[in-house]
């Protein structure tokens, strides 16, 4: 593993994201023992890897049901898979490797790849957009692979939506981190307020933002239709930044 690539985007990292984009279907959870067996390690190891990975704002993680992947660890997926097909289509089309061959060598590649050097690769080919398995190649490195960012006082009552940036000093960081509130937290919106400020349920129950916190959320809508709105019984009391 190169030592200059940084912890939260090592090799493990980057197989983990890769595997939890390919095995995801519609949006649906990926389960712990799926992701496991596809990674040839125990459930506890992968467990502690998502884990690792949702405090990391890459994945949602939800108990007994499994993890999906945030608009973070798409986008780092989405980069690994297109430096992997590239190089699949280099060794197949100009070195003359049977596909499967290919496909097996690009994966030791694929984590070693500068991004400028894929990018130089990519025109060399003549920009290639399938695998020589005829396998979709993700667009170009930051092309959008993430949906657009919204800020948070546009979303309406009912709406999920997940955090993409807050924009807030480190105390009330922490504290929205507390209340399960951080970047690739899913959320949904309760009630609007009438100075601006939101009701919001998240997995750790119903958090107000009083106005000014919400002007400094970025978010995205989530995949998916919203589920009812739940009409909190009073918003007075509950904990709120």
């Amino acid at each position: 593993m190169d030592p200059n690539i940084p912890e939260s985007m090592s090799e493990s990292v980057e197989m983990y994201l890769l595997r939890i984009a390919l095995l995801q279907e519609d949006d649906h959870p990926v389960p712990i023992s799926a992701l496991a067996e596809e990674m040839a390690v125990s459930p506890v190891s992968t467990n502690q890897m998502c884990r690792k990975l949702e405090e990391r704002g890459m994945v949602h993680y939800e108990p007994y049901k499994g993890v999906t992947l945030t608009l973070h660890g798409e986008a780092v997926a989405m980069r690994v898979l297109r430096k992997r097909r590239l190089w699949e289509v280099f060794l197949a089309e100009r070195l003359g490797l049977e596909p499967t061959q290919a496909e097996e060598i690009a994966c030791r590649f694929e984590h070693v790849t500068p991004d400028g050097l894929a990018e130089r690769l990519s025109g060399y080919l003549g920009n290639p957009t399938l695998s020589p398995q005829m396998e979709p190649i993700p667009a170009s490195l930051g092309a959008a692979v993430r949906r657009p960012r919204l800020a948070l006082s546009a979303l309406s009552p009912g709406q999920q939506a997940q955090v993409c940036q807050i924009s807030v000093d480190g105390p009330v960081r922490d504290f929205l981190r507390t209340r399960g509130l951080a970047p690739g937290v899913t959320f949904r919106v309760l009630a609007t307020a009438g100075d601006g400020g939101l009701l919001l349920e998240t997995a750790h129950g119903a958090l107000n933002l009083a106005a000014d916190v919400v002007q400094l959320v970025e978010v995205t809508l989530a995949r998916g239709p919203a589920g009812p709105a739940v009409a909190p019984t009073s918003p007075v009391g509950e904990p709120s930044a």
